[in-house]
């Protein structure tokens, strides 16, 4: 079994056709049938079935499938360790509240420290940060929920406050003076709600649980992947939602936004910076994360 003949069975699956595949790789096809033919006979076992419409895995193609990607992962992940040894290179996933407003006070702060340090970030939900780890394509993730994972390390970094908002107008202003609770608003006004993965998502299924509130009692208007779309949505009109103070009280936001603090039990998450346990990570990769822990210690749990 060789690296070539894994990467043509991925490309193969991945792109649902030799040709396809042939031409993401720069070989003929001819050659990646010849990769595939040698796993199968290596194997002594049918990885593909081909028809005249399309190609699928059989059952042990698709075990074969997952190992060759993990394979092909380790092996990009332990090259570019080698490539960037001269160079700390941190590749860093975030979600959406470290992604905008943690990183952009955190990171010129450690530049002062190490400037010799270059980061790659990539924004995603959370969920998508951790796909991203298993896969190799990060080293670290800041993100705003945990999972039964245990291949996953988290470590709670900072305490995100959660609010309410609503539009800024007279009705909800009258809410707020006189002492409505959240659960009526949540229960008789239209929600948006963040996507499937995220840390926010998450957040707002704990409260309502917290809340003896039934999903089905909902009135969901609207789900998005972007904090500020949320937010303006909700200034216009469209529903209430819940979302991080920091992204909340963002400045200009009061001129538009109401916000309302929720119950003290269920007002608050932690994010976490995440790795994976099995990669060996560089020493400036741990002073970062010793960094980032030290600089948000007060909000830490």
């Amino acid at each position: 079994m060789e690296f070539k003949q894994l990467q043509s069975f991925v490309a193969v699956v991945d792109y649902g056709s030799f040709t396809r595949a042939s031409e993401k790789l720069f070989i003929s096809q001819p050659t990646i049938s010849t990769h595939i033919h040698q796993l199968e006979e290596e194997f002594q076992s049918c990885l593909l079935v081909r028809t005249t419409k399309n190609i699928e895995l059989t059952p042990r193609g698709q075990e074969f499938y997952e190992c060759a990607v993990s394979i092909l992962s380790l092996k990009n992940h332990l090259i570019e360790s080698w490539i960037n040894e001269s160079r700390n290179v941190i590749h860093l996933g975030a979600s959406t509240i470290p992604s905008a407003y943690l990183l952009p006070e955190l990171l010129p702060a450690y530049k002062k420290q190490c400037p010799e340090t270059y980061f790659n970030i990539h924004q995603s939900d959370s969920q998508g940060i951790l796909d991203k780890i298993l896969e190799g394509s990060f080293n670290l993730g800041l993100v705003g929920m945990t999972c039964e994972d245990e291949r996953f390390c988290f470590e709670p970094f900072y305490q995100d406050q959660m609010v309410l908002i609503t539009p800024k107008n007279a009705y909800f202003e009258q809410l707020k003076s006189s002492g409505t609770s959240i659960d009526t608003i949540l229960r008789s006004e239209p929600l948006i709600l963040r996507e499937e993965g995220s840390g926010s998502r998450k957040f707002v299924y704990e409260l309502l649980e917290n809340l003896h509130i039934p999903e089905s009692s909902l009135n969901v208007t609207a789900r998005l992947n972007d904090q500020e779309s949320i937010k303006n949505l909700v200034a216009n009109g469209l529903g209430i939602s819940v979302i991080s103070k920091a992204a909340a009280c963002s400045p200009g936001s009061d001129q538009k936004l109401l916000v309302f603090d929720l119950p003290v039990v269920a007002d608050s998450r932690s994010l976490y910076l995440v790795y994976h346990k099995n990669y060996i990570l560089k020493p400036y990769v741990h002073h970062f994360m010793e960094f980032v822990l030290h600089f948000y210690k007060k909000s830490a749990l």
